[in-house]
């Protein structure tokens, strides 16, 4: 009986360590389906950032979330029939806007300080920006025409109108209010600083990563990397950038997705923050943390 029952011991014991080996070659499997690498990225990036070192190229575009904890109350207290209503009137009183027209022109102020976009007269700040040229609007009856006139606007801001494909027959200070009412929780509200004119890039453009490099942080435009049987034919550009000595913090946090999204909140030294979320393996933030690992701020645990 005793041999019988060390047998079966045996077998127990066997599967038991059959199934931990098993166990572990999977888990190493996972991990090295899970490990990435930037080197692809890197090589198309580094030509566009002469004299800097390259410390990181993002593997997935950046967003701005649609709320941020230190909006809630107000949103609360607002009510729906505000948040709603998006009234040019109320929105300026709102974002406390005293002269729309100033407004705009302080917009304008940080795109070109952050983002180095060449302001161009009409049509050519569309091709500087890589647009497509503008539909023509359709032919109608003279009355019809007469109603949709474009709003005069100054070069640079035809430029501007352009570049975010604003509407040319509504004021671009309603427009621009409109998204800064709309993205207020997750930025601090005014588009006229340097955390608008990232925002302003995101909301207009998809699929943007983030680039750090030792003097600077970037946005990018690159798209997807193709497969590897695919030849890769990705031209990235810089939309934005912005000094590495005007950020004055970084707070990151992983979500409950934490393997995949990282959430990190950037302040500048104008005091304005934005809060933006990275679909970003663990290798993929752990390389993000380490190229901001001088700049201060809370880091997630890991």
């Amino acid at each position: 009986m005793m041999s019988g029952d060390r047998g079966r011991l045996g077998r127990f014991t066997d599967a038991v360590l059959g199934g931990a080996r098993a166990a572990r070659d999977r888990a190493r499997e996972l991990r090295d389906e899970f490990r990435t690498s930037d080197e692809p990225e890197r090589a198309l990036v580094a030509p566009l950032l002469t004299g800097q070192e390259l410390r990181y190229v993002g593997l997935g575009p950046v967003r701005a979330p649609d709320t941020h904890k230190a909006g809630r109350q107000l949103a609360d207290v607002m009510g729906d029939e505000l948040a709603d209503s998006l009234d040019p009137k109320v929105l300026f009183g709102l974002l406390n806007i005293v002269n729309p027209v100033v407004w705009v022109d302080a917009v304008l102020a940080p795109v070109r300080l952050a983002a180095g976009v060449l302001l161009l007269p009409g049509r050519a700040g569309a091709l500087a920006a890589g647009l497509p040229p503008a539909a023509e609007p359709e032919p109608g009856p003279p009355a019809q025409r007469e109603q949709r006139e474009p709003i005069p606007l100054t070069e640079e801001q035809e430029a501007f109108r352009a570049l975010f494909r604003l509407s040319q027959y509504r004021p671009l200070a309603d427009q621009l209010a409109e998204i800064a009412y709309r993205r207020r929780y997750v930025f601090s509200g005014d588009l006229a600083t340097l955390a608008g004119s990232l925002l302003l890039f995101l909301e207009r453009y998809s699929g943007t990563p983030l680039a750090v490099t030792d003097t600077h942080l970037h946005l990018l435009r690159m798209g997807p990397r193709p497969d590897a049987d695919r030849p890769d034919r990705r031209q990235p550009r810089v939309l934005w950038s912005v000094r590495r000595d005007r950020v004055s913090r970084v707070d990151s946090e992983r979500g409950a997705s934490g393997l995949v999204q990282l959430t990190s909140t950037i302040v500048f030294d104008d005091g304005s923050w934005i809060r933006l979320t990275q679909p970003a393996l663990r290798d993929d933030q752990s390389r993000f943390l380490t190229a901001i690992q001088d700049l201060p701020g809370q880091r997630p645990t890991p």
